[in-house]
């Protein structure tokens, strides 16, 4: 097995210990004083813990008509779903918290509880409106393919005939108030990401050397480190945020919680983060507007330096310039319209636009999501898209004197035209998602899906690409869930599958979501 897991367990254990330390040291102090006794199962952190998993064990409880509003109230569209069975409650989209219906301290986290409010450390952060939380997701698959990295091109279990740990995510984070409007409120997120998913979050120039230069099977990522302002009396009101974040589109997440199934699309090879600056306006209850900059695709700012590389094997010059020619200033613009019932939305966006020149990942991304609910039972989610880079090498030439010639695991470069030494590598993408909630906490997902790679940039195969998926989603409880299902894959033209041998692929896989 590729993952060290008793490093893993030793890392959580390490965790749970220091706030069970922090919670006892504070319930010492606090014993110390002539204060009413505490009730015996809400002694210590760990007791806590106990109570938070088993209180909530089931369906979620029946919403408190005391507390105060989640959203703002009609004629603001209504929380089109809800959580469980579905992944979400709002119509996903990126680059922002919701404006309208998000509050601080509103995530019903056991490691928050926990953590408890009869404390220094726990009254800290909840006047502070700051949570800690986070989950642990391990799956598994069988497959037709065999060896490491026979499910490739097929992402987030891309080895097949194994157990893994995908993902053991801590959040922090304070989550501004966007439902008032009477007041300037801010936010943050910083996030903490170790498993085989890290892979898809890698940003060139944070934590990238163990992907780039080792090609470690699991590895660390911070995906989200951003700071968010509110500014309420603009419109319905605008939000900013700075920092890394996820790509602003896609139905799909790099976040296991916040994905229909354990497996991803095929397509789930565009923009998966930006750094930068990106402004949010909620124009009317039905529009909303998004303009960003940021420094492009899957990069940092830092990679704009210039450097000269020497030739590993000759000792001579290497390649000379950016160490990243996709580095440059890059335009984020999106739209999203959602009719009054919330049983419509549509949005629509353009993604790390600039020159286009080949860089890691300098994805130049034009398309959207359209979302529609059929009754309380069926939705729909579809997103299609168009993508490209300019001047990638072809297959032909190698690396030589690039940025990316001494990478063990670089991107990869194109299939093109008979003659060509480069060429604009391109894709297109339609992918729909359709969903039947079977009960409050079971959701069936089909998904169907046409890739096209033209060149081979993106998977390492210039094919086209069907699949077809089968899953169910089972919630125990509000923090406990499982994802079995059935993946079916389809390259047309050339064998992508098992290491390149093969058209076919079939995954049978199942995850576990256990949030903390």
């Amino acid at each position: 097995m590729s993952i060290r897991y008793s490093t893993v367990a030793a890392l959580l254990a390490v965790l749970i210990a220091m706030f069970a330390r922090q919670a006892f040291a504070a319930d010492v102090n606090a014993s110390s004083q002539p204060v009413p006794a505490v009730a015996p199962d809400e002694s210590n952190f760990l007791s806590r813990l106990y109570h938070a998993y088993a209180d909530e064990w089931g369906p979620p409880a029946t919403p408190d008509p005391n507390a105060p509003p989640s959203r703002r109230p009609s004629p603001f569209p209504p929380s089109p779903v809800d959580t469980p069975p579905y992944p979400f409650t709002e119509w996903p989209f990126g680059g922002a918290t919701t404006i309208g219906a998000s509050l601080p301290g509103a995530i019903d986290a056991p490691l928050q509880k926990a953590i408890g409010t009869g404390n220094p450390l726990g009254k800290t952060l909840d006047d502070a409106h700051v949570q800690i939380y986070g989950w642990v997701n391990a799956g598994g698959n069988v497959s037709t393919a065999s060896g490491y990295g026979g499910n490739a091109p097929a992402q987030y279990m891309f080895t097949p005939n194994i157990i893994q740990l995908d993902q053991a995510v801590l959040f922090i984070e304070r989550v501004p108030d966007t439902v008032q409007k009477d007041h300037i409120d801010w936010g943050f997120r910083i996030s903490g990401l170790y498993g085989e998913n890290y892979r898809y979050a890698t940003a060139f120039g944070l934590f990238s050397n163990q992907l780039l230069y080792q090609n470690r099977f699991a590895g660390f990522d911070m995906p989200m480190v951003y700071g968010e302002l509110y500014i309420p009396n603009i419109a319905e009101g605008l939000l900013f945020r700075l920092g890394r974040y996820p790509g602003v589109p896609d139905i799909e997440s790099q976040i296991a919680p916040y994905n229909y199934m354990y497996s991803h699309s095929l397509s789930y090879v565009d923009n998966a983060s930006n750094t930068g600056l990106i402004g949010t306006l909620k124009l009317t209850k039905n529009w909303m507007l998004q303009l960003g900059v940021s420094t492009g695709t899957d990069t940092m700012p830092w990679n704009a330096k210039q450097v000269s590389l020497v030739n590993p094997v000759t000792g001579g010059p290497g390649y000379s310039g950016k160490r990243d020619p996709g580095v440059q200033p890059s335009l984020t613009a999106c739209a999203q319209y959602q009719t009054d019932s919330a049983n419509d939305a549509l949005y629509l966006c353009a993604n790390g636009i600039n020159s286009g020149n080949w860089g890691y990942n300098n994805l130049q991304w034009y398309g959207g999501t359209y979302y529609h609910k059929f009754d309380d039972k069926w939705h729909i989610a579809i997103e299609s898209y168009y993508m490209y880079q300019k001047g990638v090498l072809d297959i032909s030439q190698g690396y030589g004197s690039t940025a990316f010639a001494y990478m063990v695991n670089p991107p990869f470069e194109a299939r093109c035209p008979i003659g060509q030494v480069q060429c604009t590598a391109k894709e297109w993408s339609a992918l729909a998602y359709l969903n039947y909630k079977i009960a409050p906490m079971d959701n069936l997902t089909w998904r169907a899906e046409f890739f096209n790679d033209e060149n081979g940039q993106r998977t390492g195969t210039a094919t086209r690409y069907t699949n077809v998926a089968f899953g169910l989603q089972h919630w125990f409880s509000p923090s406990v869930e499982i994802r079995p299902e059935v993946a079916w894959y389809h390259s047309l033209d050339n064998a992508a599958f098992d290491h390149g041998t093969q058209h076919f692929l079939t995954v049978v896989s199942s995850d576990l979501i256990w949030h903390f």
